[in-house]
């Protein structure tokens, strides 16, 4: 999380005041290179031509239920329905009731907001791209990530590589390599063989459950309540197989325990078509063979119930709305998402992901002793506005640093 000012941190100002951070000239020619950045990623002639064949779409950011992706969801209220609302996690859901409806190729580039934590990759608010395209599967869309990552890195930077600090601006940058075809992990298979487990082929047992914890417990891993196996898989994953995934590469063939909304591999029980990409030990990209059987996804649905009935509050909801949808026929599709903050982190240098967004989320500080009678004018209320807490810092103490002198922090 973000420092507070008096541990030797960096104070905030530098993000939170970014109308002022943007008149320094070393941030301002840095914000100008972030957003020729994005420009770029868009403008790129790899990114035009893989996009030229989809129907660019708008879906809504308010949604009746959260669906689409293992998150947290921010919610509000409808006063004039009086119902509750939240705001979109994955527009994964809507976009593929459109290719149900005959839109056979859509993308949309868009905001999405997970109610969670904040760190140099995560910020509650990000922008993505997810696309579907009907009568295509993930060997499709690895084959379409791969070229055109590599082709959108060639086009920008003049070659296949690319330097980023990822010890800090003050160590020696890695080299990250672009070219195709990237490295592919299977994610039980290797998982087994790197740290030499022999998991129970059928995962959602109370016996594969028991050997996952026992696991976790013998390297280590910390895994907090819920531990479901989903989740002990996700700890086990990211602690023997992520960190090994500096160039690109494929962590591919998940559990359907962890993939609700992937179809069933086609030869190998229990397992998905579904693959991450991850660069520099991070995610950026997410993608599967879509399921489209309607049975088989309310059972999927189901289960994910019992993991939220167990205290697993990113576990996804039933949709039924979205059942009935896929029994009108989604034909088989294949569905992809990118970080786009992430991969503009990447091919700007930058370690923070505030860095790449103008307004980033900050944590709050107490407001200034004038600032509370103002507000309480505003709420009427002097209860409500001394318990108020807004984003506000020292104005101008972060003037003059730079991130080889101010560091960045988790």
């Amino acid at each position: 999380m973000e420092p507070g000012p008096g541990d030797g941190a960096e104070p905030l100002s530098k993000n939170a005041k970014r109308e002022l951070d943007n008149t320094q000239r070393e941030d301002k020619s840095r914000r100008k290179e972030d957003g020729k950045a994005r420009q770029a990623l868009k403008a790129s002639s790899q990114s035009q031509k893989t996009m030229a064949e989809n129907y660019e779409v708008e879906t809504p950011m308010l949604h009746m239920i959260p669906g689409g992706a293992a998150a947290r969801p921010f919610m509000t209220d409808h006063n004039d329905l009086n119902i509750k609302q939240y705001m979109r996690i994955s527009p994964e859901l809507h976009l593929k009731q459109l290719v149900v409806g005959g839109l056979d190729r859509v993308y949309e580039i868009g905001k999405q907001f997970r109610n969670e934590g904040i760190d140099l990759i995560h910020n509650p608010e990000f922008t993505t791209c997810e696309f579907y395209m009907a009568y295509a599967d993930y060997h499709d869309l690895m084959e379409m990530t791969e070229d055109m990552l590599s082709g959108m890195v060639k086009e920008l930077t003049g070659g296949y590589k690319v330097k980023f600090h990822a010890n800090g601006y003050n160590k020696e940058p890695i080299e990250i390599d672009f070219t195709p075809p990237f490295r592919r992990i299977d994610m039980i298979a290797d998982l087994e063989k790197m740290a030499n487990l022999n998991i129970p082929k059928y995962l959602a047992s109370e016996e594969a459950n028991k050997y996952l914890i026992d696991a976790c417990a013998r390297f280590d891993v910390e895994c907090a309540h819920p531990m479901t196996s989903a989740r002990l898989l996700d700890k086990l994953v990211g602690h023997f197989l992520e960190g090994t995934c500096v160039n690109p590469t494929f962590i591919m063939n998940h559990p359907e325990i962890m993939s609700p909304l992937a179809k069933s591999h086609r030869s190998i029980k229990g397992l998905t078509e579904r693959f991450e990409l991850f660069i520099n030990q991070h995610e950026i990209c997410n993608a599967y063979t879509e399921l489209n059987d309607p049975v088989v996804q309310r059972q999927r649905f189901a289960d994910q119930l019992k993991d939220r009935q167990s205290g697993d509050d990113e576990a996804m909801a039933m949709d039924e709305a979205f059942c009935t949808a896929l029994e009108y026929g989604l034909p088989p599709t294949g569905g992809w998402g990118l970080g786009i903050d992430r991969l503009a982190m990447l091919l700007t240098d930058s370690q923070n992901i505030k860095e790449v967004i103008l307004f980033p989320a900050m944590k709050p500080q107490d407001e200034p002793a004038a600032a509370r009678g103002t507000i309480s004018l505003l709420n009427n209320s002097p209860v409500a506005a001394e318990n108020n807490k807004f984003w506000e810092v020292p104005l101008f103490s972060s003037f003059g640093k730079t991130k080889d002198n101010g560091g960045l922090h988790l």
